[in-house]
């Protein structure tokens, strides 16, 4: 038989409801770990004192008395567990695992018994069901009878509200009401919180953010209580699972945060963590309500009765001692900017993510703690918006998913190290379908981290690509320049230019066809013409390579000259941030000092108006060009209707060499307009106004007879 025995899906009964975990047999000691908030029970071997083995709902269970008087229950065995877990319990507790039955008459007339901190209900010596004390909220008497009421717990479809106990009088004491005894016996044992004697403290008028408020905190021995102007709560001990002391971002302040199970209510609302916070500079001297001998024997030296220091660390040492809970705090973990959390939204709420060494923890609106060991995988997602931020997505293993968004991509390199180097799952949606991936991410783990290495290097490329433009005004003016419309008028005329000459060569065909979608295209350049008008305003935007270049503006000149200074005051601050950051100090700088870049901007100015217009003599610039594209595109315009004219005279019978006088007078107009062309292109077309005039006299004289 081995040192250790252990068994899965191990439940364990919390106020009505079943939590699995699991659930281990040491030499050493008895340990149960929830599955679900991750409390551990750890009872030493040298307490044990009773173990039975009981046929129960959920198969077999194990019922575990202490030398204290403590009970603890777990059920969820098979039948052959019995021999393996009673040899273990003989050779290594020297407890005897015993078999008792239950009774399962339906009978509900019996005797109360009361044994540490259970109430059990026998029939013939036979237990029919027990009652922990400590789910008990509250005991009422009456006049045969006593009820008991118990806690509620919100994760149980159903909950038992409350037991009626009839109990008969008694002949035997009449000294002594038998009700009453019955009561005295339930809250002794119960969990029903009387504020009895004095505060240990007090803290006045602490920021309380989960529920909002501000409250006094009052410390009792076995509770909590927090009054407030409209709300109290008491919070017993029992219910704290863990402690959180978490450094807020600018450095300042601290987040105080107690991890409750069951939450406080308050109507509806359920409060699972309650969030504190303190300034750093904040400081108090706290002297407890007990005698110095009282304290170190109750505390044994974790306090002392007169202490001085900052309130956060008080409340925080307070709470220690008396919850007896280690108190969290971040590792290792460090981001961009230096600080130990990363900023991020959770359902459209801006607050802080801090990976810690066993988990997460968001705060604060709303609380979230996710601990490693219920982390079914993580994955980094793009940003639904914008590509400068990412999401971070965690997935339970009960299916729940957890998206952390808006986190600045800076950050993106040390929290995948820190997950990596924590050995979660890491999956990457986009490479499932590559890689023919329906589930199963744990067995391809290993290659999630090429997969994620490629995203990091991608979006570095498009960081470095939004960071050579100054701002993205200039970059959106750069991407509409990539549409001339004067290139694509160009491009209209010469489709409709070899169109014209196909038609001219070929007279055979459906000559009708060809009339009509000239005219149907003769309408496209009008169409672009209109668009014309808006040429000079995108013309300014176009960046001439042979051109001066534009001067910038007074605001402009001093961006450049103090943007690295902004940098070095504000480590780790974005490109957005920057520009707001020197619009602020724009603002506040006096006029003398403005009108020191202004005089800089108006002679950057002058400079570029005298370089444009010798530019501009000198032939260069592209304005001569598009006219001569605008005169070309008009004659060719003019040659299309000459085409079509030609057309209509061979269909009427009339000569190939007519030409109209209005024809000749806008050919030569087109002529005389693209004077400036080459000399080739200005010989070929002389030519052809050459041919014109002498077709013209013969035509003329035609037309006379």
């Amino acid at each position: 038989m081995g040192d250790t025995l252990e068994f899965n899906e191990i439940y364990q009964e919390v106020k009505g409801s079943w939590n699995d975990g699991r659930l281990r047999f040491s030499k050493q000691n008895v340990v149960y770990k929830s599955s679900k908030t991750g409390k551990v029970d750890s009872i030493p071997a040298s307490e044990l004192s009773l173990a039975q083995w009981r046929r129960v709902c959920l198969g077999h269970g194990i019922k575990l008395g202490t030398s204290a008087g403590h009970i603890y229950k777990y059920d969820g065995f098979r039948d052959t567990d019995f021999e393996r877990i009673s040899e273990f319990f003989k050779a290594n507790y020297k407890v005897e695992l015993t078999e008792k039955d239950m009774c399962v008459k339906g009978w509900n007339w019996g005797t109360a018994k009361f044994s540490g901190p259970l109430l059990s209900f026998d029939i013939n010596d036979s237990t029919a069901f027990e009652i922990p004390l400590s789910n008990v909220s509250q005991c009422a008497t009456g006049k045969n009878e006593v009820t008991l009421e118990f806690h509620q717990n919100d994760d149980t479809e159903v909950s038992l509200m409350e037991v009626r106990f009839y109990v008969p009088p008694s002949q035997a004491d009449e000294r002594q009401d038998p009700v009453e005894a019955f009561a005295q016996n339930v809250l002794s044992k119960a969990d029903v919180i009387q504020a009895t004697g004095d505060a240990v403290c007090i803290f006045k008028e602490l920021q309380c953010l989960t529920p909002r408020g501000r409250y006094d905190i009052r410390i009792y021995p076995t509770f909590l209580h927090l009054h407030g102007k409209t709300f109290d709560y008491k919070i017993p001990y029992t219910t704290v699972l863990r402690l959180f002391l978490l450094p807020h971002k600018d450095q300042r302040q601290m987040f105080f945060v107690i991890s409750l199970d069951p939450p406080i209510k308050q109507g509806q609302t359920r409060y699972h963590f309650l969030i504190l916070l303190f300034s750093k500079e904040e400081n108090i001297n706290l002297t407890l309500n007990m005698s110095e001998d009282e304290v170190e024997r109750r505390f044994e030296g974790k306090l002392s009765k007169n202490m001085s220091g900052s309130l956060y660390e008080m409340v925080s040492r307070v709470m220690k001692a008396l919850v007896n809970r280690k108190i969290t705090v971040p590792g290792n973990f460090q981001g961009h900017s230096g600080a130990q959390c990363i900023t991020c939204s959770y359902k459209a709420s801006s607050g802080l993510l801090y990976p810690l060494e066993r988990g997460f923890i968001y705060v604060h609106k709303p609380p979230v703690h996710l601990r490693f060991e219920e982390i079914s995988c993580v994955n980094f997602a793009r940003g639904t918006t914008t590509t400068r931020s990412f999401d971070f997505e965690i997935e339970t293993k009960q299916g729940n998913q957890y998206t952390f968004s808006s986190i600045e991509r800076e950050e993106y390199g040390k929290l995948f190290d820190f997950v990596n180097a924590k050995k979660l799952n890491i999956k990457n949606r986009g490479f499932k379908e590559k890689k023919g991936m329906k589930g199963k991410i744990d067995e391809y783990s290993d290659s999630d981290d090429d997969q994620h290495d490629a995203y990091l290097e991608r979006m570095k490329a498009e960081g470095k690509i939004r960071e050579e433009g100054n701002d993205s005004d200039e970059s959106d003016g750069g991407s509409d320049e990539s549409f001339n419309p004067g290139e694509e008028d160009d491009d209209i005329a010469e489709e409709y230019d070899s169109n014209a000459s196909a038609s001219d060569s070929s007279e055979e065909g459906d000559e009708s066809e060809n009339e009509s979608a000239k005219k149907k295209k003769a309408k496209k350049p009008k169409v672009v013409k209109e668009k014309k008008e808006r040429k000079p305003r995108k013309e300014k935007k176009q960046k001439d390579a042979g051109g001066p270049k534009r001067p910038m503006s007074a605001y402009m000149l001093w961006l450049n000259s103090s943007r690295e200074r902004i940098k070095s005051e504000n480590p780790g601050i974005s490109i957005t941030e920057i520009s707001k950051k020197a619009g602020e100090m724009w603002r506040q700088l006096g006029k003398d000092e403005k009108e020191e870049w202004e005089t800089k901007a108006g002679e950057a100015k002058r400079q570029y108006d005298k370089a444009k217009k010798e530019y501009t003599e000198s032939g260069g610039g592209s304005s001569s060009k598009k006219e001569s594209k605008k005169s070309g595109g008009k004659k060719d315009e003019k040659k299309r209707k000459s085409a079509g004219g030609d057309k209509d005279r061979e269909r009427a019978g009339g000569n190939d060499s007519f030409k109209s006088r209005e024809f000749i007078e806008t050919s030569e107009e087109s002529s005389s307009d693209s004077d400036h062309k080459s000399k080739s292109k200005r010989k070929k077309e002389s030519d052809d106004d050459e041919e014109e005039a002498v077709s013209t006299p013969a035509s003329s004289e035609e037309e006379s007879d």
